[in-house]
């Protein structure tokens, strides 16, 4: 836990992410961040404790912008410098990446697959899975269950750059990237498997099945 004499410079720095750069990438963030709970924690994640920093971690609903027809959810969380002992504008800060998911209409699973996946990669990063490292680019997540909870046949996420925000993001404590997730089928998990996530995603972007996610599409593979 950061002690007093870190406590202004996280707090400018974590403000720089939401304040700055947030509203200038993705413009409204909605009525306000959704926080992760300790009940995703004990009760999901079967964890015996969990460490309050977990639950200053959370997710924007932002509505569609000018520039963007989608609904954007993005994680506020895993970028913050929690263990570092002064502020390293050069170095990565925190986890190094946020999440980012976009939709076509306002999707309550979209908000509650989000807060798992942050809830998830924070649990990774302090070995509460012990040989499984951090999310990260092309990984295949299978989601055990349609994405929508209900009929979809998207049944994994596939971690790929963050289309239209891609790249370095500099914040007052350190870089960090965008990671965002597409709801794929398992024959499009499959086909990702063999060929590469990268060949899986400019197949999708070709059938117009990324990055935005339709739970209601049919597989773009055979």
């Amino acid at each position: 836990m950061p002690d007093d004499s870190s406590k202004d410079w996280l707090e400018q720095a974590w403000a720089d992410r939401e304040e700055r750069l947030y509203t200038t990438l993705f413009r409204s963030l909605g009525p306000g961040i959704y926080p992760l709970d300790a009940d995703i924690f004990t009760q999901l994640f079967r964890q015996d404790t969990v460490d309050p920093r977990w639950l200053f971690h959370g997710v924007f609903e932002c509505p569609p912008a000018r520039d963007r027809a989608s609904w954007l959810y993005v994680s506020s969380g895993l970028s913050n410098a929690w263990d570092a002992d002064f502020p390293d504008p050069n170095s990565s800060s925190g986890l190094g990446c946020e999440f980012v998911l976009q939709c076509k209409q306002q999707s309550q699973w979209a908000l509650t697959l989000m807060r798992r996946m942050v809830a998830f990669q924070i649990l990774l990063s302090c070995g509460r899975f012990p040989g499984k490292p951090l999310l990260s680019l092309w990984d295949r997540i299978p989601l055990r269950s349609p994405i929508d909870g209900k009929t979809s046949n998207l049944t994994w996420a596939l971690i790929t750059p963050a289309i239209g925000f891609e790249g370095i993001q500099q914040i007052a404590s350190g870089k960090f990237e965008f990671l965002q997730f597409v709801g794929v089928t398992e024959k499009e998990a499959n086909y990702a498997r063999e060929q590469g996530g990268d060949k899986l995603l400019a197949l999708l972007i070709e059938r117009d099945a990324a990055p935005i996610i339709d739970p209601e599409r049919e597989s773009t593979c055979g």
